[in-house]
């Protein structure tokens, strides 16, 4: 696709990146036009496309990950893999790496060392637990983050703790990394300064940890794991059909929660009752309320709950599994689905979130390992038996 209109067009991104927050960050810099040359090992690549074989042959993870990029094998413990990366990062804008504590240093890659090299470069580190203290030499992936921020404590039920079936801890520190690239970006255009960034998986999702983290440290004792309920607002979550689907509600304000008792429940009383009048008080007495609530359900199938619901104007949802989720109407309605392209197929991807009025999404294909390293070495003026040599080899 001709990017030459797209908003970072222009801006090229060096990535020595794998696994899945750091081709996060730049698949979002490469779906606004920035050109995306990703750094791998020969041979084996980004060990995130051995996840799985299940898109065609691929891993979903990579597939997900890494459209509209180049994909550049290099050698880098060999001094002229390193050479090379450092020639082309003498033309990047950005260098983005989330290698293992203390790799990138050993390489010669040290944000302090870039920025003695290639004074307008924007690097950016994306580590587990930041550079600095005392688990800067710790590995982190982000199930162990999700447990290290006290998230797992509060995903699950009474009965045991779960994984967020996500990887969040990833996609936070590929969205600030992301964000914190732009601010950059930005800032070196209008003020002439280059601020390197530094985003770890640990404090991104500390972030998102904010409300339970006010609740604990100022209420005393952390939100309960409830399944589907929501710790501080009720009623709030998933009651089972008479014809045995799961449908999810919430009342946000004591407008919607008189409309429920008057038109939902049919019983009126309850929002004079001193146990239901408030929300702390319906949090309070949680389990009293959800009897009445489940037997109201009780007596209808799901489709009816919902109709009933809506006309209501109280938010409601039926519990879609993945495959319904990707055949969900709102989807195919806004036109939110594109074929892309990965080696030997295509896919069905969903457009990227934000929307810029008037320009279409870039959406190029996922490279096989080292598609795109002879085309970036001729561009660099090595020549073929230059290339020869340098696979002979294994630089490249």
């Amino acid at each position: 696709m001709d990017v030459s209109g797209h908003p970072l067009s222009g801006v090229t991104v060096v990535s020595l990146e794998q696994a899945v927050a750091a081709p996060y960050a730049t698949r979002q810099l490469a779906d606004l036009g920035a050109r995306v040359i990703k750094v791998e090992r020969p041979g084996e690549g980004d060990f995130a496309r051995r996840y799985d074989t299940t898109v065609h042959g691929h891993s979903s993870y990579f597939v997900w990950l890494n459209r509209s990029k180049e994909s550049l094998t290099l050698n880098l413990k060999d001094p002229r893999g390193r050479g090379i990366l450092h020639r082309l990062l003498a033309g990047a804008d950005v260098f983005v790496q989330n290698l293992a504590p203390g790799a990138a240093d050993r390489l010669g890659l040290s944000t302090a060392g870039l920025a003695r090299r290639h004074p307008r470069l924007i690097p950016c580190t994306i580590s587990g637990y930041g550079t600095s203290g005392p688990w800067a030499d710790r590995k982190a992936y982000d199930l162990l983050v999700q447990c290290q921020t006290g998230l797992v404590s509060l995903t699950g039920t009474p009965e045991g703790t779960a994984r967020t079936g996500i990887s969040v801890a990833d996609i936070a520190a590929g969205m600030y990394a992301y964000s914190g690239v732009l601010t950059a970006l930005y800032t070196r255009a209008t003020a002439g300064t280059v601020h390197p960034v530094e985003v770890s998986l640990f404090e991104a999702l500390a972030e998102w940890m904010g409300q339970p983290a006010y609740y604990t440290r100022y209420g005393g004792s952390q939100p309960p794991r409830l399944g589907t309920r929501h710790a501080t607002i009720a009623p709030y979550g998933t009651y089972r059909a008479a014809d045995g689907r799961e449908v999810l509600f919430s009342i946000q304000n004591e407008r919607e929660w008189a409309a429920l008792c008057a038109g939902f429940l049919d019983r009126p009383e309850l929002t004079g009752d001193p146990h239901f009048a408030t929300g702390s008080a319906r949090v309070a007495h949680r389990e009293e309320l959800d009897v009445v609530i489940a037997e109201r359900f009780a007596r209808s199938d799901a489709d009816e709950l919902l109709g009933e619901l809506e006309a209501l104007g109280i938010a409601c949802a039926g519990v879609n599994d993945v495959a319904a989720f990707l055949d969900h109407p709102v989807l195919t309605a806004r036109d939110r689905r594109r074929e892309v392209a990965v080696p030997g197929a295509t896919v069905e991807a969903l457009l990227p979130p934000a929307d810029l009025a008037g320009l279409a999404p870039r959406m190029d294909p996922v490279p096989a390992v080292g598609e795109h390293t002879e085309s970036i070495l001729e561009d660099l003026g090595h020549s073929p038996a230059d290339i020869a040599a340098l696979r002979a080899d294994a630089v490249v």
